[in-house]
């Protein structure tokens, strides 16, 4: 049986062992035996005269009118899911990248399939109200690509996930409809380069959008002047690519591969390189070779993403967030995708996070904990590394199958571990972590956070935050009174009616958690929200308050001068209101009026979107 799935058994096969480093790769022809679903809209054209095939004998007019040849009707059609724009680096190459994927399908017998989706960046829309939409896009790329695959009844599917929340927007539907298929990640762009402020002639550092949520802030402060600023936005993000450190779209890049849906070692593979910022990498045209290849195997095999996503390789990919100091996003993305695939909230929820992770050292120095970037990572062997080193420590489930049709053990056979690597200070082993474990993400529980809170610590340690409550109802008001010099240290800065439904669409913290830093602040300060953070936060972080303020959950019942205690040894998020206050408190609330320019999209999802508990899910 397939991860604790009953009713699922899976024939033990292999995809066999692809060369991916030979110049020639190998080339399956697709039969027509793969053609699992299209027969329904195709018909079969090997006999013309039975009901079902002359049924849609219009819809191949259709196929026909957009190019479709006779002997196109008895071949498998794959859709390659890619949320696309032209003006966002981590998706701007995913209509190239679509194209040349739909290039390798064809050469092996399939007809490719375009669904390309809406995508919003939360890099593009940080500090704005327009990042109301970025969570938002996430189902609506999920069931964008469900409506193009299920209306054309599609054989199997090749999704490219980019910006942070798309990479888990684009397996949800492969899971919700059981497809057959594979995720490519697009790739991690490489960090921005900059020479230090006053040293033009300097050694070269490196920037990344961390450092930017960081420096904005100084610039109101008085910290930091206009020049200087427009020096490092231009030189922040060199080229095309999901932002260069271990931020949500890496992390979520990682947690993918780990689970078994992506191809090994493809995650870390970058987008760009130093002398073509913006053009296809040699190593990313394999990629799409590869994962041509894979599913036409995939639907020989008939092996579907129920088969490979299980609780088993979803605490896999917990595992591998944890090493690496992956964001607190993947803890909602993680939870979407189970609750897509059917897992039920009493076999996997947000409480597991904590119960796999508590074991999971930090092993990887990636920004923003650390001083790498998932390049670094790359060059260093990638996320089998690591991964090899968790199953030596008996931190994985070896056993769990992956879309090589090898189980993860398997595919680690040949994997170098961390020590053959000799000397070298981007990855760590678990006998001598980057961090010790049991202090990256925390689940938190407490009569503020009834469901429950997420806290990122990075590794920090010794983290006991207790002090009054500084309350704000939307996130720029906070903001303002950071950078105007109004929150003390000691205070909780409390920002809310910012989650799924209150904002709508549960933006990110990252200005004013940055603005904490650059003010400096950070140490001091705890912020507390029922909004969601970037993977580029840290601090004394909580976000994912549930219930969230909208729905009248105490955290929307918190006066300013309320004191707040954060202590994560005891996974505990307190206000010191006693249950008599707080329920005359709740009594007295009523729900806020919807906020200016939230009907359309963002109150339609108001309406359907559930707790971040759950992982902020509309299906």
């Amino acid at each position: 049986r397939v991860g604790n799935r009953p009713g699922v058994e899976l024939q033990q096969f292999s995809l066999g062992r692809m060369d991916t480093t030979s110049s020639v790769m190998t080339i399956t022809q697709a039969d027509v035996s793969s053609k699992v679903n299209s027969f329904a809209i195709t018909g079969d054209t090997r006999t013309p005269e039975a009901p079902e095939t002359a049924k849609v004998a219009w819809s191949r007019s259709n196929f026909r009118a957009s190019g479709w040849k006779e002997e196109d009707f008895l071949k498998p059609i794959v859709t390659i899911g890619a949320p696309y724009s032209n003006n966002m680096p981590c998706n701007n190459q995913h209509k190239d990248l679509a194209e040349l994927i739909g290039e390798e399908l064809e050469k092996r017998g399939c007809k490719a399939h375009y669904a390309f989706t809406p995508v919003i960046s939360d890099g593009l829309t940080q500090g704005t109200r327009f990042m109301r939409y970025s969570l938002v896009s996430r189902d609506a790329i999920c069931d964008t690509i469900e409506i193009m695959h299920e209306g054309y009844k599609a054989d199997a599917i090749i999704t490219l996930g980019g910006c942070d929340k798309s990479v888990g927007g684009v397996v949800m539907p492969m899971v919700r409809k059981d497809m057959i298929g594979l995720s490519l990640f697009g790739g991690p762009a490489l960090p921005g380069l900059a020479h230090k402020q006053g040293c033009p002639d300097g050694e070269l550092q490196r920037v990344d959008g961390g450092v930017m949520s960081e420096i904005i802030p100084q610039l109101t402060a008085g910290l930091l002047d206009i020049e200087e600023l427009h020096r490092m936005e231009c030189a922040a993000a060199p080229g095309s690519g999901g932002c260069a450190a271990m931020f949500t779209a890496s992390s979520m890049a990682f947690a993918v591969e780990a689970m078994g849906m992506s191809w090994p070692g493809s995650a870390s593979h970058p987008a760009m390189t130093r002398s073509d910022t913006r053009g296809l990498t040699e190593q990313k045209r394999r990629d799409c070779e590869i994962a041509a290849e894979a599913v036409v195997k995939l639907l020989a095999n008939k092996l579907t993403c129920r088969q490979i996503v299980t609780k088993k390789s979803l605490e896999n990919a917990v595992a591998v967030v944890y090493a690496c100091g992956g964001s607190t996003n993947c803890v909602l993305h993680l939870l979407a995708i189970a609750h897509e695939a059917g897992i039920p909230k009493d076999v996997f929820c947000i409480d597991d996070f904590d119960r796999v992770g508590k074991h999971i050292p930090i092993l990887v120095a990636c920004s923003p904990h650390g001083k790498f970037h998932v390049v670094d990572v790359d060059e260093h062997g990638g996320l089998p590394i690591v991964m090899k080193e968790l199953l030596n420590a008996g931190f994985l489930h070896g056993d769990c199958i992956t879309c090589t049709g090898r189980t993860v053990a398997e595919n680690l056979a040949e994997t170098k571990s961390i020590a053959e690597l000799g000397d070298q200070e981007v990855l760590y082993s678990v006998q001598r972590p980057y961090k010790p474990a049991g202090n990256h993400i925390l689940v938190l529980h407490g009569n503020l956070c009834p469901e429950s809170a997420v806290v990122k610590l990075s590794g920090k340690t010794n983290i006991f935050h207790k002090g009054p409550a500084r309350c704000f109802n939307e996130e720029n008001d906070a903001y303002e009174a950071i950078v105007a010099g109004q929150i003390k240290k000691g205070d909780v800065l409390v920002i809310r009616y910012e989650g799924p439904k209150g904002s709508p669409g549960m933006p990110e913290m990252l200005m004013p958690g940055g603005a904490l830093i650059g003010c400096g602040l950070g140490k001091d300060v705890a912020l507390v929200t029922d909004g969601r953070f970037s993977g580029a936060s840290h601090g004394i972080m909580v976000g994912h308050v549930s219930p969230e303020a909208a729905v009248g959950g105490p955290i929307g019942l918190v006066n300013d001068g309320d004191i707040i205690t954060l202590d994560p040894n005891n996974r505990l998020l307190t206000v010191d209101v006693s249950d008599e206050e707080m329920a005359a408190r709740r009594a007295k609330w009523s729900p806020p009026p919807a906020k200016p320019n939230t009907s359309g999209v963002l109150g339609k999802y108001a309406k359907l979107v559930a707790s971040a508990h759950v992982g902020a899910t509309t299906s």
